[in-house]
């Protein structure tokens, strides 16, 4: 029998652009969710240990639920730019990265600005933090990766 070849080019064994954006999606909304849970569960214990989340400006107290919905919110829009990276990038991991990067350290000034005290803008930039290192890399590794 003669074996033409047909399906066994290179560009065959590579998974559909659909299926990676959807591999991407998926995985960017499962870090979400941890970094949402991480992020929270690291408030909760810097309140346990006497941080009070005030901000002079707002005269309350970060709620809880305040950061597991702002870590939420920013997480999404991480997974659409390693989407679009993806997309319309040849480079889309070294490019995702380096804006996120970008994006985490222009992230750690408002807490510098806010005027709380140490042990609340210490906490806070910690809190930047956390969720970075949950979907950074998460998305960066599922970007590189052929079968995103």
């Amino acid at each position: 029998m003669n074996d033409t070849g047909v399906g066994t080019s290179p560009a065959s064994n590579q998974p559909s652009h659909t299926h990676r954006l959807r591999g991407l999606a998926g995985s960017g909304l499962l870090a979400t969710l941890a970094a949402m849970l991480a992020t929270t569960l690291a408030a909760a214990l810097a309140r346990a240990v006497g941080v009070d989340f005030e901000v002079p400006d707002g005269g309350e107290a970060i709620p809880l639920s305040g950061f597991a919905v702002v870590t939420g919110l920013f997480s999404v829009v991480g997974v659409v730019l390693a989407v679009a990276f993806l997309r319309r990038s040849a480079r889309p991991a070294e490019r995702f990265m380096w804006t996120a990067v970008s994006l985490t350290a222009i992230s750690l000034v408002p807490p510098l600005l806010s005027g709380a005290n140490t042990a609340t803008t210490t906490a806070l930039l910690g809190l930047h933090l956390v969720p970075a290192a949950v979907m950074i890399p998460t998305l960066t590794r599922r970007l590189r990766t052929r079968t995103a």
